[in-house]
């Protein structure tokens, strides 16, 4: 007796592959989106820090977190006092302070609560809330602001007037970070890619390794 066989023909096998490469295809893409939507992100922090520090300049013709009249050019503002609070310190033209500080009396702590409050950026004005008050990039990492001093600025031979920082980047954004706004070097030029707690620079970063982003400005 002849008994009938079932299967999968090549033509089924051949259009259920190329499904499967369709939808592998598509989720490659969907996370290639992704990606560049977090370096686009990643890049308008810095643009943005740049053009905080312009407005409230031309507003108030001071710095923000250097301004020694903030008690009077924002309600609710803070003075700096650390590292002096004489007027050869507060109100020099120089943001003083790590970028990453948490001392509530640094420049470049509260250069966002002047930022904030004056109308020019957005977020917690309340320099107590250690949650809500860190400026954070897109990957969670911190954004902060310093000046290029042989004490502040955190990466060795970076220059400008004013240094931008965040951390938290995977190596291989701060690669496409660097292609988009500098270089395309992460050792040279404007934007250097660092390892956290260190002032040398990384010339070909891991890709999945976290590092901390800085540009002269």
């Amino acid at each position: 007796m002849k008994r009938n066989q079932s299967g999968f023909t090549l033509i089924e096998i051949a259009i259920v592959l190329v499904i499967i490469g369709l939808l592998l295809g598509g989720v490659m893409k969907g996370q290639e989106l992704i990606n560049s939507a977090k370096v686009k992100n990643l890049a308008a922090d810095f643009k943005n820090t740049s053009l905080y520090i312009y407005s409230y300049q031309d507003k108030f013709r001071a710095l923000p977190g250097d301004d020694a009249l903030a008690t009077s050019h924002v309600t609710g503002a803070t003075v700096a006092t650390t590292p002096d609070a004489t007027p050869t310190v507060v109100g020099n033209g120089r943001i003083d302070g790590a970028w990453d500080s948490i001392t509530k009396t640094d420049e470049s702590f509260l250069f966002w609560q002047h930022v904030r409050l004056a109308g020019i950026a957005t977020g917690i004005t309340n320099k107590d809330d250690a949650v809500g008050y860190p400026q954070r990039n897109t990957l969670g990492g911190l954004v902060g602001i310093t000046n290029s001093t042989v004490t502040d600025n955190p990466i060795t031979d970076l220059k400008g007037s004013y240094i931008i920082c965040s951390s938290n980047i995977q190596g291989k954004f701060a690669k496409q970070l660097d292609i988009m706004m500098d270089d395309g070097s992460t050792a040279t030029g404007s934007m250097m890619t660092q390892t956290p707690a260190a002032k040398t620079t990384v010339a070909n970063p891991d890709d999945t390794t976290l590092y901390t982003v800085c540009m002269g400005v």
